[in-house]
């Protein structure tokens, strides 16, 4: 199973001790995946589909728990190749108490407008809300691939009102559209790491903060690599650089015209070409530090500069 497939698996399992919380979950499963039909004598019946067999094992038990009404699943096969079974939990209101009750209608008879603010007074019920919400219509990225959890809907004010909910716990929750649906998400990792925490997924927490873990130490070791690499090309370039200068003043004006302390490294040089600096500072007697040796070499370019200099001056005037 997937990582997110999993997380919901782990919920779906999770047992609920306070009727009012589990009233909220229930009231998110069914606002998020679910359907009101009233037929024309006035009965009433809740659809709520999932493909997540655990999703709707709990709707169905938290629904018969909560409502004592009537409830049903369908199991419905599909026959194109994987795909998921779809399961339709089927809840049957007794009257317009239910509804009511799951905040899906004002008591004048309206249809509520978002969250019924009744079901979320207090902290365990937003942090149940927020999980049924994500059973229903939630997903988390692998984190070993990148950070990102969202909860679709396409109910623009219900989107509205889950990152109002999020953010009430400081997730720093955003919406985007997607198409026509409105995506509340979270993208750090710390966000989404204190989210599966809240609602519950303690095994999701162990696994997630394992893989961010392996994951910091990994890119940190890349990190590590990459400018120990770069500081070895450096020093390499500047090695192949010296060499080639203390060749054409040899060549030229010959080592013997350099000051004494700029022959001894010259020499040195050419006799360790893949020595350090500080390599190099050993060789010499009395022992010179890297940043002696260093300075010792920069004379060096500058000297072979300025011959440099004067040999492409006269080739200039020659050619005039």
């Amino acid at each position: 199973m997937s990582f997110s497939a999993t997380t919901k698996d782990e919920l779906a399992r999770l047992e609920i001790n306070n009727q009012c919380c589990e009233l909220a979950e229930l009231a998110a499963l069914v606002r998020m995946d679910g359907t009101l039909q009233i037929s024309a004598n006035q009965q009433y019946s809740l659809n709520v589909v999932t493909e997540n067999a655990s999703v709707a094992r709990r709707t169905y038990n938290l629904a018969k728990k909560q409502l004592q009404v009537p409830v049903h699943i369908v199991v419905r096969r599909k026959l194109r190749l994987k795909k998921n079974n779809s399961y339709l939990v089927k809840i049957f209101p007794q009257g317009i108490g239910e509804l009511q009750k799951l905040g899906l209608v004002r008591p004048d008879g309206e249809i509520q407008a978002g969250i019924d603010q009744n079901l979320i007074k207090k902290r365990c019920d937003r942090i149940a809300y927020l999980r049924g919400a994500f059973l229903a219509g939630g997903s988390i990225s692998n984190p070993e691939d990148n950070y990102h959890l969202e909860i679709i809907t396409g109910d623009e004010i219900l989107a509205s009102d889950l990152s109002k909910l999020f953010n009430k716990f400081h997730l720093n929750a955003k919406i985007s559209m997607r198409k026509k649906f409105h995506v509340v998400y979270l993208k750090e990792s710390d966000h989404i790491f204190t989210f599966l925490a809240l609602i519950g997924a303690h095994q999701a927490v162990l696994e997630f903060e394992n893989i961010r873990i392996l994951k910091e130490m990994r890119n940190q070791v890349n990190r590590i690599v990459n400018c120990e690499t770069a500081n070895l090309n450096k020093t390499v370039d500047a090695a192949v650089r010296q060499l080639e200068n203390i060749r054409l003043i040899e060549r030229t004006i010959g080592l013997e015209a350099l000051p004494e302390n700029l022959q001894e490294i010259a020499r040195l040089r050419l006799e360790y070409p893949d020595s350090s600096l500080k390599e190099l500072g050993e060789h010499l007697h009395p022992k010179v530090g890297k940043s002696g040796v260093n300075h010792r070499l920069r004379k060096i370019d500058e000297i072979a500069e300025k011959i440099l200099a004067n040999t492409e001056g006269k080739r200039a005037q020659n050619k005039q």
